[in-house]
């Protein structure tokens, strides 16, 4: 008997069957209710009133798919249930291709890949509009897909501290590809629009120790997508407008964008929003108790989870500008973030009105990636960095920030004539005389100001290229966001060394019978203490253990300072005589940065290695001393720093010999530039800077120390010394010996109070019976001075060791009128401090702890007395030091000379200061004879400021005083002004005052006074 075959199921039959298969629904109520399959009655019954077979084809699979999602209760959520649906028909795809009859095989393909494309387009209804189907009922389905989108970035390691975002939904594949990649911009901008917010949410208040890893790579994957990177910067938080109360601009776009919140993340301490996990707590808690191989691994860990971020979010911006529709909005985004962020810039940062630091660090090292193809420094990419930017471009306002040569008024004045047709010419305007502070080492005019030229026409454009954009604006980012965490460090730093200062004296009181408030004082300041130290070990990981960071960072402003001297023509010294337009509105801050980087990297070992460091040579070489291009003499002084922190035995690297040995712009320029600078500091300080040039000029002291053991640069001082004696070589000498004055006196002085501290503390008895808080007061005074006398007198004791060894290399400035007197009498000062009868007062316990080392002081000033009077061939030196009325006797001398026995001086340096002090002695005694035999000098013979007898009289132009020569141009190595009435003055606008010195000379004949015995020159005879 043969068996029954199978009926042929028709086409429609079996399309009818895979559809129902993969919707999961019924045209005809079962018998037995399935939970998971509908039945789709009203859809039944449609099909009942037009006649239709109760089959679903492909023509009806929107009206079946609406009837399903409309079903209440649904069976499970929306979401899933089309997720599943998706997934279903992935599996029926793989089935159809096995069958065998072409025809049916096609249209069966057609069909689910039909439906597969409508399941598609109602998630991105329902994900859009969650509360579309099954209102009322909760669903969060941009959740949902965030965590597919979760599911499918996910790596072996999210996190260090196990929060993976990853849920039970798991993507099918090639879902989310053709979900975002085939959707129309209409259809994909409201699931944008709470995607991208919960992808917001999902990294907010993360640290860099969190999982921000998942979200990123979610970010990094949705952005491939132009549709999606389009949704991204056209959503309402891409560029936020809210406002929130007791919060500025900048704070508000940092926690309201959705890219501030990936920014946000970091290893730097935010104080207004505390980030989990706590990095410092975690990594660096306890800290000075910690092995240092446990401090490296934080470290390591902290470099190697932010450098994923900068590279995460580096990809993320790169991405979004390669394309060109939306590049325009990208760069706006950088744009806003300055110009709400201007205030980082200062010294103080309301953290309330200002975005992180942690949010800047990560925009500077986004911003340097971005500028890596350029950052090689070739002629035509630096040709497209166009100056008229800083003047023209309408993203934000660079014409406001302080310029190095220009004022914002003449700035304006520039742009309002180049724009107005019938306002002056352009050329005119460019000549006028530009505002300048500087005062020349030669003491020119203030009113004397460089001029600033016309230099090449800047144009105004309608836009400017991507690398011009770039540059101006990772310079910006930069000065508000690694510069300002690098200076924030030093300032962290310096305080807790105060701190830790502080908590020293507080527990040297416990002995002391000191109060309740001393213990509470104590724990308040250790756990001040342990915060402070978390915040500075954080940012050390974060930025000054990345060496790469640092390094792209250099070569940024390496670009920065080469393509600033392409604005004055290239390297080449002299600089042309006024400076160039586009170079004077550079704004200040690009070289300070440059500078203070330069600074900081020198510092840290191996920071440098493998980094040329020529181009920054050049620039500093060129600049430091020509105040008409950087008017600002104290980034003038930083390039100084600099190159002190180069010098071979600080530096840690022999490369940076070549530097100072071997570099023809050093060789030929670099002492002589040195020197005008030193000088121009001395011009240039005001009471509030009064401390700084001290510094300043120590740094420029010690360079100058360093260059002479190098041949070239030694011949080039003493040919500088040799041909501008009266110059800035006269100049120098008179600042550091008015230095070494200041701040020996002052040393000595503070050395005096705190011996009459230590003598308070040791009387146990008296001192326990003062009042407790007398006593706390006098212990924080006498720790205060011994921090300001540490710090003067090893100023002091270099001031003195460069006075010595200038001295016996170049003595003859030190013998000149208008130097000896005052040379004599700095010595002499010197000498009764340290040889006197008060210098046993200045006995102290520790006296190594302030630096001070009188035995080698007193040998010091008696080797500076000894080789300027090796050079002193007219016997001016010891004339002088016997004039000096205040500090001089002959006993003192006698008394110095025992001393230096004692202490084991140099036997020939004896000798010699004995001859000295035996010259001072005899000219004393003839001062005295000469003086008997003048008698009563008359007062216009006398000089009006030493009321001396007038040797040389010359007349003030302004105030038409007569005044000693030698006299007034000692105050002119100070002071470019007329003692009398403060009008502007130089050496060449004295005017002889031939008859005065006729008169003069005519009184010395009358009473029969030898001129040598006075110094009058030779014509008196």
């Amino acid at each position: 008997m043969a068996t029954p075959t199978k009926p042929q199921r028709s086409p429609d039959e079996i399309e009818d069957i895979i559809l129902r298969k993969i919707l999961l629904v019924s045209l005809s109520e079962p018998p037995t209710p399935s939970p998971q399959i509908v039945y789709l009655e009203q859809t039944a019954a449609e099909l009942l009133s037009e006649c239709r077979p109760f089959l679903i084809s492909s023509d009806i699979t929107e009206r079946v798919l609406i009837d399903r999602l409309s079903a209440s209760p649904p069976p499970q959520p929306t979401f899933r249930y089309l997720l599943s649906c998706y997934s279903r028909c992935l599996d029926e795809l793989k089935k159809i291709s096995s069958m065998r009859d072409p025809a049916v095989r096609s249209r069966i393909d057609k069909s689910v890949r039909n439906l597969r494309k409508l399941i598609l387009s109602y998630l991105r209804i329902h994900v859009g509009n969650p509360d579309l189907f099954s209102p009322g009922l909760p669903a969060q389905p941009a959740a949902d897909l965030l965590a597919l989108i979760f599911s499918e970035v996910s790596g072996p390691v999210d996190g260090f501290s196990g929060d993976s975002l990853v849920g039970n939904l798991t993507a099918p594949p090639g879902f989310l590809e053709e979900f975002f990649k085939d959707a129309d911009e209409d259809s994909l901008e409201p699931v944008m629009l709470g995607l991208y917010e919960k992808l917001k949410q999902s990294v907010e208040r993360t640290s860099a120790l969190g999982n921000f890893q998942q979200p990123l790579r979610a970010l990094r994957l949705l952005v491939g997508y132009p549709n999606c990177a389009k949704a991204l910067v056209n959503h309402p938080r891409w560029i936020p407008n809210d406002k929130i109360m007791f919060m500025g601009d900048g704070r508000v776009f940092e926690i309201c964008s959705i890219m501030g919140a990936f920014l946000h993340v970091s290893a730097i301490p935010d104080k207004l929003f505390t980030s989990n996990p706590d990095v410092g707590q975690q990594c660096f808690s306890e800290s000075s108790s910690r092995r240092p191989a446990d401090l490296l691994s934080s470290f390591t860990t902290i470099k190697t989870v932010v450098n994923i971020l900068y590279d995460g979010l580096g990809d993320v911006f790169l991405t979004l500008l390669k394309n060109v529709e939306i590049r325009e909005k990208v760069l706006e985004y950088v744009a806003e973030a300055i110009k709400r962020n201007h205030a980082r810039s200062g010294i103080q940062v309301d953290s309330r009105s200002c975005a992180s630091s942690g949010m800047f660090v990560n925009l500077s090292a986004i911003m340097l990636k971005l500028c890596e193809p350029f950052l090689d420094g070739s002629q035509t990419k630096r040709e497209k960095i166009d100056p008229s930017y800083i003047l023209y471009n309408n993203r934000f306002d660079i014409r406001q920030l302080t310029a190095v040569n220009a004022s914002s008024e003449q700035i304006s004045a520039w742009i309002e004539s180049a724009n107005n047709e019938n306002t002056e010419d352009t050329a005119s305007l460019d000549n006028r005389r530009m505002e300048s502070e500087e005062a020349s080492s030669s003491g020119s005019s203030n009113a004397d100001a460089p001029l600033l030229s016309q230099g090449k026409t800047l144009i105004k454009k309608d836009k400017y290229s991507f690398i011009c954009e770039c540059f101006f604006m990772t310079a910006r980012v930069l000065n508000l966001g690694l510069i300002k965490a690098l200076s924030d460090f030093k300032q962290i730093a310096k305080a807790l060394a105060n701190m830790e200062d502080d908590l020293e004296a507080l527990r040297g009181m416990r002995g002391q019978g000191a109060s309740p408030q001393i213990e509470q004082d104590i724990q308040r300041l250790e756990k001040e203490i342990e915060m402070v130290s978390q915040e500075r070990l954080c940012i050390e990981a974060q930025i000054l253990r990345d060496g790469d960071f640092l390094q792209r960072a250099l070569s940024f402003y390496r670009l920065v300072i080469v393509w600033a001297v392409d604005q004055v023509g290239g390297c080449k010294m002299p600089l042309p005589s006024s400076c160039p337009r586009e170079f004077a509105f550079i704004p200040e801050h690009f070289f300070d940065d440059a500078m203070d980087l330069l600074i900081l990297t020198s510092r840290i070992p191996r920071a440098l290695e493998a980094f040329a460091l020529d181009d920054f040579l050049n620039f500093i070489i060129m600049f430091m001393a020509s105040p008409s291009y950087i008017k600002n003499p104290y980034l003038r002084a930083k390039m100084v720093e600099v190159l002190n922190c180069w010098i071979p035995h600080r530096s840690g690297f022999s490369a940076t010999a070549s530097l100072f040995e071997g570099h023809q712009l050093s060789l030929d320029y670099l002492v002589k530039n040195l020197l005008k600078l030193y000088v121009d500091i001395g011009f240039s300080s005001s009471n509030t800077q009064f401390f700084d040039r001290f510094n300043i000029r120590h740094n420029i002291a010690e360079l100058l120390e360093y260059l002479w053991e190098v041949p070239s640069h030694k011949n080039a001082l003493r040919q500088i010394a040799k041909e501008e004696e009266k110059g800035v070589y006269l100049n120098f000498l008179n600042f550091l010996i008015n230095d070494s004055i200041y701040l020996l006196d002052e040393s000595l002085n503070k050395i005096l109070e705190l011996k009459q501290i230590e003598a308070e503390m040791a009387n146990t008895a008296e001192w326990e019976r003062r009042p407790v808080q007398e006593r706390e007061e006098r212990t924080r005074t006498f720790h205060s001075s011994e921090n300001i006398a540490r710090y003067e007198m090893k100023l002091a004791n270099e001031d003195v060791g460069m006075l010595s060894f200038t001295a016996e290399q170049i003595p003859a400035p030190f013998l000149l009128p208008e130097m000896v007197d005052r040379v004599a009498s700095m010595l002499n000062y010197f000498l009764f401090q340290l040889a006197g009868p008060q210098r046993k007062s200045l006995t102290v316990k520790d006296p190594e702890k302030y630096e001070f080392r009188p035995k080698q002081l007193l040998k010091q000033i008696a080797e500076i007395y000894v080789h300027i009077a090796r050079g002193d061939k007219e016997g001016v030196f010891a004339e002088a030091i016997s004039k000096d009325g205040r500090s001089y006797n002959e006993q003192l001398f006698a008394t110095a000379v025992n001393i230096l026995w004692k202490i084991g001086a140099d036997a020939r340096v004896i000798e010699e200061f004995i001859q000295l002090g035996a010259k001072a002695k005899a000219a004393a005694s003839q001062a005295m004879d000469t003086e008997a035999a003048l008698g009563e000098i008359p007062d216009e013979f006398l000089d009006p400021i030493q009321y001396t007898l007038m040797k040389d009289p010359v007349i003030l132009p302004s105030s038409k005083v007569s005044v000693d020569r030698a006299v007034i141009q000692r105050h002119l190595l100070s002071d470019n002004t007329d003692p009398f009435n403060r009008s502007h003055l130089t050496q060449d606008m004295l005017i002889p005052n031939t008859e005065l010195k006729l008169r003069i000379e005519e009184f010395l004949r009358t009473h029969k006074v030898q001129s040598s015995s006075i110094g009058v020159d030779d014509m008196v005879e």
